[in-house]
């Protein structure tokens, strides 16, 4: 019996090649196997080879995880098929809130010092943690929680009806970081300490907009993450 996958009107698929993955427990091995057909009969696979990362390069490729190179700015911090993360410095920024918390509508629409931050996309999920300091963070620099609302305890951004970029590309990172900071703000996402200030989360921003010029760190949060652990986890616990 001969299998075939159609994809559109114009390309054909044979069954050529077939992966065994092989497990225990948390180690894991496979093995690359030619298929053979004979007439009616079921397709039967050959003697398996151990699969090579030159076999793995070429199925990602068919597989459409091709990345063309690029040329990284110093703020870019990771790049993978998978993910891109960078750092923003600490700077001023506007702030929106939404009208469903009374205290919030009073902080809506004005100018506030921010942390430095860092952001991660993975798949189409945006991600955010603070930093405790204004320079380039290194892979065991312990990240902060991000002060900010619609972001859970693993960072990740509720996007809801942000507009955000349609792609992960290095040009397109200011774009999701615009977008970020151009949504409203409307609700806490889950448990998370988003601030250690003494009046809380919204105590935080009463106090920043009286227009102090810088973000004070030590009201943020422990993440209990260093930057190599955030990139690791992709948005796990």
């Amino acid at each position: 019996m001969n299998v075939y996958l159609r994809i559109g009107n114009n390309r054909t698929f044979a069954l050529n090649q077939a992966v065994l993955l092989y497990q225990d427990g948390s180690r894991a091995f496979a093995t690359l196997h030619e298929v053979k057909h004979r007439g009616h009969e079921t397709p039967y696979l050959c003697a398996g080879q151990s699969v090579t990362t030159g076999f793995l390069e070429t199925l990602a490729k068919g597989l459409g995880a091709r990345m063309g190179a690029e040329v990284l700015p110093e703020y870019v911090l990771a790049r993978t098929p998978e993910l891109v993360a960078w750092w923003s410095r600490a700077q001023r920024r506007v702030l929106f809130f939404g009208e469903e918390n009374a205290e919030a509508k009073h902080l809506n629409g004005k100018m506030y010092p921010h942390p430095g931050l860092v952001f991660m996309i993975h798949g189409r999920e945006l991600f955010v943690r603070a930093l405790g300091g204004d320079c380039r963070p290194r892979a065991t620099t312990r990240l902060k929680n991000a002060p900010y609302w619609n972001t859970d305890a693993n960072g990740r951004v509720c996007l809801g009806s942000m507009r955000v970029p349609g792609e992960t590309k290095v040009g397109s990172l200011s774009g999701w970081e615009n977008a970020y900071f151009a949504s409203e703000f409307t609700h806490p996402s889950g448990a998370v300490r988003l601030t250690s200030h003494p009046r809380g989360f919204l105590g935080l921003w009463s106090s920043l907009a009286a227009g102090k010029r810088n973000f004070p760190v030590k009201f943020l949060a422990d993440s209990k993450q260093t930057l190599q652990e955030f990139l690791e986890r992709r948005g796990e616990g």
